[in-house]
């Protein structure tokens, strides 16, 4: 019988499976930072500033219209609807 996950339970599997693969040594930090790049790719983060810039807003207009989320002490905006 076939058993069908939920997205939550698809993402942690996700997770799950690349924390222990890195653990394993069968993912190096290349590796992680290639997957990183591409999430910020998907999500098109930008800083506040530069997207402000491309967008022709301001730093306030950003931080109170957008998604914004902190990734390593930065402020991103999450832009791919």
């Amino acid at each position: 019988m076939s058993e069908t996950l939920t997205i939550k339970e698809k993402n942690e599997k996700l997770k799950v499976f690349i924390f222990q693969k890195f653990q394993d040594g069968e993912l190096d930090n290349d590796t992680l930072v290639q997957l990183i790049e591409q999430a910020g790719n998907y999500l098109n983060l930008k800083t506040i500033p530069d997207y402000a810039s491309a967008n022709k807003m301001s730093y306030n207009g950003v931080k109170k219209t957008r998604k914004i989320v902190e990734l390593f002490n930065v402020k991103f905006v999450i832009d791919n609807e």
